[in-house]
């Protein structure tokens, strides 16, 4: 369902994809990195990709700049378009990084918009934080409780039981599962905490 939604919306941006470059590419270059991006967005908000797209109150655009892809408010984009592009360090959000390999990966700073359109949520308990929040997979014994329906390897964030937003991974098992795992069992994989921006911060933006 999820990818003949977003097969459809494709179509239905074809040439005119908010999802523009610094760069000089081919169209076709152009709509491939469009889908490899919004395929991985909407691994984690699923049909919600369609509010960071079509957000009439405030216009906001995707903007791909040496490798980096950045989702900021149309103005903005705008007056970017007068500093050079080997002068242009980054605009608005940095929602990720596209690999070597044609890879995209989701950086930390893309936190904010994954946590407010969010399809599936995990609450951890105070004593899973602090793990959570050095580089570790979220455990069975630190859930505090989790959405009813995650499917398993699907795309979800991590709150603390507050509703802070902590970081975002992939499930390792259906909600069904993950009732009946063992308390060192790992429910979600880590993918991305708030804990990098001091773990990473020299290479983080770099």
């Amino acid at each position: 369902m999820q990818a003949t939604f977003l097969l459809g919306f494709l179509s239905v941006l074809g040439s005119g994809s908010p999802f523009s470059s610094t760069r000089g590419v081919h169209s076709s270059k152009k709509l491939e990195e469009t889908k490899v991006v919004f395929e991985k967005l909407a691994n984690y908000i699923g049909r919600n990709i369609s509010f960071l797209i079509d957000n009439k109150a405030n216009p906001h655009v995707f903007r791909l700049q040496k490798d980096r892809v950045y989702y900021v408010s149309e103005s903005i984009a705008n007056f970017a378009t007068s500093v050079s592009r080997d002068r242009l360090i980054s605009l608005g959000t940095c929602l990720g990084k596209f690999t070597k390999t044609g890879k995209f990966r989701l950086h930390i700073t893309a936190l904010t918009y994954l946590a407010q359109y969010a399809k599936y949520k995990v609450w951890i308990k105070p004593n899973g934080e602090m793990p959570f929040l050095y580089g570790n997979h979220v455990l069975k014994a630190h859930i505090g409780r989790m959405s009813d329906d995650i499917p398993e390897h699907a795309g979800v964030i991590v709150f603390s039981m507050h509703d802070v937003p902590l970081g975002f991974g992939v499930s390792a098992k259906s909600t069904t599962e993950a009732k009946n795992l063992q308390p060192t069992a790992i429910v979600a994989f880590r993918q991305g905490d708030i804990g990098e921006y001091l773990r990473e911060e020299d290479t983080l933006f770099t």
